[in-house]
């Protein structure tokens, strides 16, 4: 399998090279050059497999040339064995055609450790016997700092430096970056926000007097094998609710598109999916592009989703691609036009493409606060504010044709006081994390400037050799 750039000038690469490498030289996204496809009886046959199962069969396309199955599968087990549920990923019913997906069991209570702790896996392995020395720069709206670093806190052969936007995550968010003390982790909080952050990443991507000096990688969902990873649950769900002799919906807390664009992958490879509901917060550009066909970036509101507080969602560009015919150079053109003016209209094309799955709903505080509730008196389920904000938008898209499920990507104690203040429950920490706030925390404080925050990076990084 080979994975080409989302902007058509970069050189394709096979999957260990391309996720060692990220983002693509050009500041595209890698995606395969063809989407493998399951047929209907191989989809039916995961139903009885246990998850390293599923996510063998399912990501083993995506691998060929690099790892072999019985590789892939080893690292799977390595990935999902700190996992507090042995389903993974457990289904939990809320009424008849209602339904939730937990993916909050891993070891930083989110579903990015479903797809980091094998990152974490494939790092080391696409390392081993090599001297190359990998230097890791994040972004993180809450999640993927945690779970990234957790991943690959003492491994050899690997720094990883992530930024966060200060006093924008919860408390327990930050401590659980902050307070791992290995030595090859360096956050760092800028006085800013998320997208601020992201643009400071994938600026020293693109910056060859940078990227040069150290061999750069990412774990963002820009790194195309945390993407693929996160296919796998969808298969995992649906065939337990019926599929591939029913469709199945699905509803995402959505903020920089990745997690739904994995139920897009899984439409692709065959997966019948009905809709894939795009659940945005107040910070709703993707349901503004996906509704009137606007992508145009506003001001960051904070909100009690922090990990929705974006207005720039990088794996869309992945989706505009395969809409768009596949035409790299004239979606180089449309990006570099966004990034230079914030503002861009989504052509027939890719409206029409999108809108054959996708549908987007903006959920504000208050319809978070009710989803909340409902959840707690009427199932007896807490969930956490992300979740709340996928739930209420799949209330309002649900259809008697599908099971809607709602992806639940957070433990809800991580949000303790936006649960307390909805529900009146006030959720424990889990007994694994449960002294998260005695440990001491570490961290650097900095400017969101591209000469402070590159500056320190390059002080304390190792170089290539």
């Amino acid at each position: 399998m080979r994975y080409l750039s989302t902007r058509g000038s970069a050189p394709s690469l096979d999957f260990a090279a391309a996720t060692l490498a990220g983002l693509a030289s050009d500041g595209g996204l890698y995606v395969p050059e063809a989407w493998p496809t399951l047929t209907t009886d191989e989809i039916a046959a995961l139903a009885g497999l246990s998850y390293v199962d599923t996510a063998v069969a399912v990501m083993a396309p995506f691998v060929e040339g690099s790892l072999t199955r019985e590789e892939l599968r080893g690292l799977c087990e390595a990935a999902y064995g700190r996992f507090s549920h042995d389903a993974i990923a457990p289904l939990v019913q809320l009424d008849h055609d209602q339904w939730l997906l937990e993916l909050f069991h891993g070891p930083t209570l989110a579903f990015k450790d479903v797809a980091l702790q094998l990152l974490g896996q494939l790092f080391e392995r696409f390392l081993r016997g090599t001297d190359t020395h990998l230097t890791i720069v994040g972004a993180t709206s809450g999640d993927t700092g945690s779970a990234a670093i957790d991943a690959v806190a003492g491994r050899a052969g690997i720094d990883i430096f992530m930024l966060h936007p200060e006093g924008r995550v919860s408390d327990v968010q930050r401590r659980q970056m902050t307070t791992v003390g290995a030595p090859n982790v360096h956050n760092i909080a800028i006085r800013g926000d998320f997208d601020t952050a992201q643009a400071l990443v994938k600026a020293m991507f693109n910056d060859p007097g940078f990227s040069s000096r150290f061999r750069l990688s990412a774990v963002n969902s820009i790194n195309w094998a945390r993407l693929m990873a996160q296919v796998v649950y969808y298969f995992y769900a649906a065939v337990r609710l019926g599929a591939p002799d029913r469709a199945i919906a699905f509803s995402v807390p959505t903020g920089n598109f990745g997690d739904v664009f994995a139920g897009y992958v899984a439409s692709r490879m065959g997966l019948p999916v009905a809709k894939l509901v795009v659940a945005t917060n107040v910070n709703d550009i993707l349901a503004r592009a996906l509704t009137t066909g606007d992508y145009s970036s506003r001001q960051v509101v904070a909100t009690p989703t922090p990990s929705m507080d974006i207005q720039v969602s990088s794996n869309f560009e992945r989706l505009l691609f395969d809409v768009g015919a596949r035409d790299g150079p004239a979606l180089g053109e449309q990006m570099r036009g966004f990034e230079a003016s914030r503002a861009m209209r989504l052509t027939n094309a890719q409206r029409e493409g999108a809108a054959a799955l996708f549908v987007g709903e903006r959920v504000d505080v208050d319809g978070m606060a009710v989803a909340m509730r409902g959840a707690w008196e009427r199932a007896g389920q807490v969930i956490d504010p992300h979740t709340a904000i996928a739930l209420s938008a799949a209330r309002r898209h649900a259809t008697a044709d599908a099971p809607m499920v709602t992806l639940a990507t957070a433990h809800p104690a991580k949000f303790g006081d936006a649960v307390e203040r909805a529900t009146g429950v006030r959720p424990p920490l889990p007994a694994r994390v449960g002294d998260l706030f005695e440990r001491e925390e570490r961290f650097v404080t900095l400017d969101a400037t591209y000469e402070a925050v590159s500056g320190h990076i390059a002080r304390h990084a190792v170089p290539r050799g």
